[in-house]
């Protein structure tokens, strides 16, 4: 494959057939925009050829992460790369409607060496006898070259092969479909002699393990390093920090940790958020920086990594972090309720409210009081939760915590009447019998149990969903404690009934956004159940 000197790849980058033939000036902006990317020159003089664009790229990026990135403006069966095969590069780059670009001519211009060819313009082109045979000995190497060329391209086209996400949608719908039938097998075992029961164990076993391998192979198909997002902060931020006048350093980890496409997709806008934020709230300028000790360039760090069943994407920054007695004069201002006793926890949570801000001056960047509380609700919608530790002078943390994948996850089913519910098993922290007096009431209609000298409010998910019951039922007797958006709730039940993979069906694609309710999903025994939004039943109980 033909390289540059400082060992950078030099590729033929064909897209198309476009409908658009447009979208190919987006990935030529790309290497604009994108620092370290490399250079993309046409080969087409700037003009579509039946719908097809042609490009000379140099850059030491792999193809999957080219096609990664390209993936976000072109589909991945419109981009073909293959190694550099020699062909020059027209003159002309069709970037202006005055310069469309002009084609290679093949004339031979003459260089004065004989009398018919003194290398003025219009000179014949055709040389001696003699001298043609250089031509072909010359041209010989070079047919050479192009056959060696097209081996790497041969093993690269073998392999890997190009596939829509439609494709990849319904393959990972039919695992959904496996998955639902799998856990009705389970189900209807259970009701089999028990002899013949015990002799089907094993093969249950081994179908449950292959189907979980099976769920893993087929998500990781629509994973996608986080590099894709990561690349597009370092103009970005140059750009801002030169802008107000701020020395600014972007350092990047994790870039390799993959997250499914749908939300890489969805969480870029909040991230790019969260960077300009630190950028203009959190640097300081280089002078004051100085004068506290700190180096005149600031640091902004953003980092992603695994955590069991979670990406946790970080925003840190080293500067001024979040003023305590700020934030609490400024909610007072707004008449939020926000006495001395919050923990800090609790009052960094403020900069999340509708409309607050502590910039002093509107301008273009902040000041508006519109962003993280947008930022919030983006990536709650997501299935995340935004966590935010800071140090007043040290710098600041948000850890945006996001599910793998949003399609098939792992959750405890809790039965309350005839009903059965879904707990997401990331956000379940324990569960235990309630024995007698232990709930207490408060303010006349609230309530509360006392965990581990831990108080925490008391929802019934009977009364909530208003659960039908018969006048002989018991009430509910067992507490499930869950955890998110960084508070704890208790629901009562009636039993818990176990644990299993889900597969999350939407429910306003087919009816309508209902309160406390993210999801539906089919139990083993082929009746649908509800999944819980444990952020809504949290936020539920702070009001």
């Amino acid at each position: 494959m033909p390289v540059t000197m400082n060992g950078d790849r030099i590729l033929e980058l064909t897209l198309g057939p476009l409908q658009k033939p447009e979208l190919a000036d987006s990935i030529v902006e790309l290497f604009k925009e994108i620092e370290g990317l490399g250079t993309i020159d046409p080969i087409d003089g700037g003009m579509p050829q039946d719908g097809l664009r042609r490009f000379r790229v140099t850059t030491p990026s792999s193809d999957a992460d080219l096609l990664d990135l390209f993936g976000f403006h072109v589909a991945r069966e419109e981009v073909q790369l293959r190694p550099w095969s020699g062909e020059r590069v027209a003159p002309g780059y069709g970037f202006y409607p005055n310069a469309p670009g002009s084609p290679m001519t093949e004339e031979d211009p003459g260089f004065g060496f004989f009398d018919n060819a003194p290398g003025a313009p219009g000179a014949s082109t055709q040389p001696p006898t003699e001298a043609a045979a250089p031509a072909v000995a010359a041209g010989a190497p070079k047919a050479a070259g192009k056959a060696e060329g097209k081996a790497p391209a041969a093993t690269l086209e073998a392999s890997s092969i190009r596939v829509s996400v439609e494709k990849v949608d319904q393959l990972i719908n039919l695992m959904g479909e496996l998955v639902i039938t799998q856990a009705m097998l389970a189900q209807n075992s259970t009701h089999l002699d028990p002899v013949l029961y015990q002799s089907m164990v094993s093969g249950l076993t081994a179908l449950d393990r292959n189907t979980r391998d099976l769920q893993e192979a087929v998500m990781s198909i629509r994973m996608i390093p986080m590099q894709t997002v990561f690349s597009r902060f370092p103009r970005m931020l140059r750009d801002l920090a030169s802008k107000l006048g701020k020395q600014v350093e972007l350092v990047t980890q994790g870039e390799a940790t993959e997250l499914d496409k749908s939300l890489v997709e969805k969480i870029t806008d909040p991230l790019t958020h969260l960077v300009r934020n630190s950028c203009d709230h959190g640097i300081e300028m280089p002078e004051e920086r100085r004068a506290k000790g700190k180096p005149e360039v600031g640091t902004i760090t953003l980092a992603a990594s695994h955590q069991g069943g979670s990406i946790v994407i970080e925003v840190r920054d080293d500067g001024k972090g979040l003023s305590r007695e700020k934030l609490l004069k400024k909610a007072r201002e707004r008449g939020l309720h926000a006495p001395d006793s919050l923990s800090d926890g609790e009052v960094w949570a403020l900069i999340f409210e509708p409309g607050f801000s502590t910039a002093e001056v509107v301008t273009d960047v902040s000041g508006r009081g519109v962003g993280m509380d947008v930022v919030k609700k983006n990536i709650a919608s997501l299935g995340g939760t935004v966590e935010i530790d800071s140090a007043e002078g040290y710098g600041m943390r948000v850890a945006v915590r996001l599910p793998l994948t949003l399609a098939i996850m792992d959750g405890m089913s809790v039965g309350v009447g005839d009903e059965v519910y879904i707990l997401p098993l990331s956000s379940v922290v324990e569960s235990f019998q309630v024995g007698e007096n232990v709930i207490k009431t408060v303010g006349g209609s609230g309530r509360v149990v006392e965990v581990r000298e831990e108080y925490m409010p008391v929802l019934e998910l009977e009364q909530l969903f208003h659960v039908p019951r018969s006048n002989d039922e018991h009430a509910s007797e067992i507490m499930v404690v869950i955890e998110a958006e960084g508070g704890r709730i208790a629901l009562l039940v009636d039993e818990l009934i176990g644990q299993q993979q889900v597969v999350v069906k939407n429910l306003e694609a087919n009816y309508r956004k209902v309160d406390d309710i993210s999801g539906a999903t089919i139990m083993g025994d082929g009746r649908v159940a509800l999944i819980l939004d444990v952020g809504s039943l949290v936020r539920r109980s702070r009001h």
